[in-house]
């Protein structure tokens, strides 16, 4: 069973459209959600959570309907989407106590545990933390409720190089046993060469591919250039579909 299938997704504004999106996330893996800027990723993102309501489309979590039982989902997910600065002048023990309050879930061992992993200091203020560091306090939030399904705009965005890797690392171990899956969107190609099973690719509102990363850079290798020999990158196969306005 997926734990995560979203079908036909549509989502209509005056400028633009995300149009009729697919695709499905299996048990212990990672999906890269790219395109560039502008594309639909955040619109998919949101779509799929309720936070934007889709025009037409159909999304299921853990082999139900979510916009049927969004709240019995919502307890088994966790999300990121963009920064917590409105919460800047909190220190990360009040937004804790708040938080906590609204998962029957939540597991206390657990919190301390990535609290220590994550090398979070609780009397902190949020305004005090760096970029990486206030990614890694919303997924110790996320996972300390248990979370199985974690879904994340752009948590590497503005990251330095070893601040990436780290959490790249950790979304490998996160996954690990096969119980949680990942969805995150980004523009940085080169984190998904690293630790994604599985890339999504949107394209002007329009899905373009969506299949297992070997699958997917093996269905854009016609894109080469003459006398080009090893395999085009994620980067490469964006730039070029981009520049040939290549559509499906």
């Amino acid at each position: 069973m997926s734990i995560l299938a979203v079908q036909g997704l549509t989502k209509k504004y005056e400028s633009f459209t995300l149009d009729d999106v697919s695709f499905s996330l299996q048990p212990g893996r990672i999906m890269g959600l790219i395109g560039k800027n502008g594309a639909g990723k955040t619109t998919t993102l949101k779509s799929i959570l309720n936070l934007v309501r889709a025009d037409r489309g159909r999304v299921e979590m853990f082999g139900r309907d979510f916009y049927q039982n969004e709240q019995w989902c919502k307890q088994k997910i966790g999300v990121v989407l963009g920064g917590i600065d409105f919460y800047s002048h909190k220190r990360l023990s009040s937004i804790t106590e708040v938080t906590r309050r609204f998962y029957p879930a939540w597991d206390g061992k657990a919190y301390q545990k990535y609290l220590t992993m994550f090398e979070l200091v609780p009397s902190k203020k949020v305004r005090e933390l760096s970029s990486g560091m206030k990614v890694k306090y919303m997924l110790a939030l996320a996972l300390s409720h248990n979370a199985k399904l974690l879904i994340l705009d752009e948590p590497t965005s503005g990251l330095d190089p070893v601040s990436r890797d780290d959490l790249l690392v950790l979304f490998r171990q996160l996954v690990q046993d096969g119980e949680r899956s990942i969805l995150y969107s980004t523009h940085i190609t080169s984190d998904l060469e690293k630790c994604a099973d599985d890339i999504t690719y949107i394209k002007d509102g329009k899905l373009m591919k969506s299949a297992d990363k070997m699958t997917f850079i093996e269905s854009f290798q016609h894109l080469k250039e003459s006398g080009e020999t090893r395999p085009l990158s994620l980067e490469e196969i964006m730039i070029r579909t981009e520049r040939r306005n290549y559509d499906v």
